[in-house]
């Protein structure tokens, strides 16, 4: 439902910027003021419903002692530090090419061997945190 009322307000800024101005004389295909009021109404239930889910994640058990909010907050934290990591292995294993001997020798400054384990160790803790939190959602009633 979410994702449903995303797509809507995108869809909804293409057309109030494409009936935002109309040569004089012309009229918009759509009316502004209509799709104003459809833009307060799809927002207002787009709070409301993200408010439930917020609500629902904070006291929704998750083991360990831990709720679905924070484990939704490990996985986004996980997520952003492999990206980071791998950004980091990707530079530092790329190589730059010397031609002769007295050029300039670029090394890394990192165990890139030892970074990539890492990042493998953390992608498989994402997966198995978004199977948890799909397993809970498929059994958690909103509030």
């Amino acid at each position: 439902m979410r994702s449903d009322l995303d797509i809507r307000l995108r869809q909804l800024e293409t057309r109030l910027s494409n009936n935002s101005k109309v040569q004089e004389g012309d009229v918009p295909s759509e009316d502004p003021n209509s799709l104003l009021a459809e833009l307060n109404e799809i927002t207002e239930t787009l709070e409301n419903l993200i408010s439930r889910i917020n609500i629902t994640n904070c006291r929704t058990p998750a083991g360990n002692g831990i709720t679905l909010a924070a484990l939704l907050a490990r996985r986004d934290v996980l997520t952003r530090k492999n990206a980071i990591l791998l950004t980091l292995i990707n530079t530092a294993s790329n190589r730059a090419e010397r031609r002769v001997s007295t050029d300039i020798k670029i090394v890394s400054t990192v165990d890139v061997r030892k970074l990539r384990k890492e990042a493998d160790s953390i992608s498989k803790t994402i997966r198995e945190t978004d199977n948890k939190i799909q397993e809970i959602n498929w059994t958690t009633e909103l509030i």
